[in-house]
């Protein structure tokens, strides 16, 4: 078993390298159908409903219309990070210069796609974006993609020691304190998605926390402790008594998946640990059960809902990695981690070694995205080939 899973993030990792790096982290994501000229060129771009409408269309089709269509393959931040992340996992193992090179590269484009108008470092996703709370136009920066850039050059900055990595992310905390908008209840508050709404998302808000808090960790400025602490109260007291989150504060977010529920516990954790904080440790023990006890099958299915078994989905279970690994408990779950992760080989790799999207009960929908799912996996196995079966 852990022979399949070495041999599927190399086949992986050679499909990937089989392209050279100026063109190797260019793709398509489930959200960008507005990319379309039809929608992007015309009137039907100005229309919410028909904006709402195509994304869904893109995300759900099992059939890839994009290249009829003309979305265009892209260059994604936040895909760039999570790869980013992943070599530098790597790299902490073997001092490969190849897989230094390509740090390099990931790191500084990175900081060349960063939204330069703002307060500090920021990012989009190189799409606009319609769901039901608000509409994100193209270049709109969100606190999602900025955290991880964030926090993948500050993994960069460890080991390449370039100052500049480092001076780049720590500058998002000035956007996080200056640009994005905050929901109040009594002394604590949420922050938004975006400067341009005022939604509460709890991952998106406990992502600008660990933002602050990862930066404190360097810096060790009071006033960003107090702020990431304020955050993090705000989420945790929205905490479900289980352990649980739903995904929001609107009347239409109250699901409860699972990687978005992986997301709070790494922020969490990642609070707890850089602002040496142990306030939270029974909240993020009972919402790492409720997390483990709820998504997860003996026989390897990582559900997406915790009221319904499918889709299958690579993200859950690459999710369920990075938890683990924030948790220290990748070796107490090793035979979980190894049913979980040989489920998704065996249903969702691809002969190449690339992942797709979904499996769904009567079909798989076989459209590989490199941001959705095959970011997430290099990532994931990239942590297993370092930390658990090396």
């Amino acid at each position: 078993m852990t022979n399949k899973i070495i041999n599927s993030f190399n086949k992986l990792k050679s499909t990937l390298e089989s392209v050279s790096l100026d063109s190797r982290f260019k793709g398509y994501d489930p959200f960008d159908g507005l990319n379309s000229p039809i929608i992007k060129n015309t009137f039907l771009g100005r229309n919410r409903l028909v904006r709402l409408i195509m994304v869904q269309f893109f995300k759900r089709s099992p059939i890839n219309l994009r290249p009829l269509l003309g979305v265009k393959k892209t260059e994604n931040p936040q895909a760039l990070a999570v790869f980013l992340s992943g070599y530098c996992k790597l790299y902490s193992k073997e001092n490969n210069p190849s897989v230094l090179k390509t740090i390099v590269f990931l790191a500084d484009r990175i900081i060349s796609l960063r939204k330069t108008s703002w307060s500090g470092a920021c990012w989009s996703y190189p799409f606009a974006w319609q769901a039901r709370a608000f509409y994100q136009p193209e270049n709109t920066p969100l606190i999602i993609p900025t955290a991880y850039c964030f926090n993948a050059l500050l993994d960069a900055y460890e080991i390449t020691k370039n100052e500049y990595h480092k001076e780049v992310a720590l500058s998002s905390s000035t956007f996080v304190l200056k640009d994005l908008n905050r929901t109040t209840e009594g002394s604590t508050f949420a922050f938004s998605y975006s400067p341009k709404d005022n939604s509460v998302v709890f991952n998106a808000s406990l992502m600008a926390s660990q933002v602050l808090a990862r930066c404190y960790s360097f810096t060790k400025e009071n006033h960003l402790k107090k702020e990431a602490l304020s955050s993090v109260q705000y989420c945790i007291n929205n905490q479900n008594r289980n352990g649980s989150w739903v995904y929001g504060k609107q009347p239409f977010h109250q699901w409860i998946d699972s990687f978005h529920t992986g997301y709070n516990l790494v922020c969490l954790m990642d609070y707890a640990k850089y602002c040496d904080d142990k306030s939270f440790d029974t909240h993020i023990s009972n919402g790492l059960d409720y997390y483990l006890d709820t998504f997860f099958n003996e026989d390897g299915f990582s559900k997406y809902f915790n009221v319904s078994h499918y889709p299958l989905d690579v993200n859950n279970a690459a999710q369920l990695i990075v938890t683990l690994e924030k948790a220290q408990k990748l070796l107490i779950k090793k035979e979980l981690v190894t049913s979980v992760i040989n489920y998704i080989i065996s249903n969702l790799q691809s002969s190449n070694g690339m992942f797709f999207y979904q499996k769904h009960k009567m079909f798989t929908n076989k459209i590989i995205y490199l941001r959705w799912s095959n970011s997430w996996m290099f990532n994931a196995l990239s942590i297993l080939s370092t930390k658990l079966y090396a």
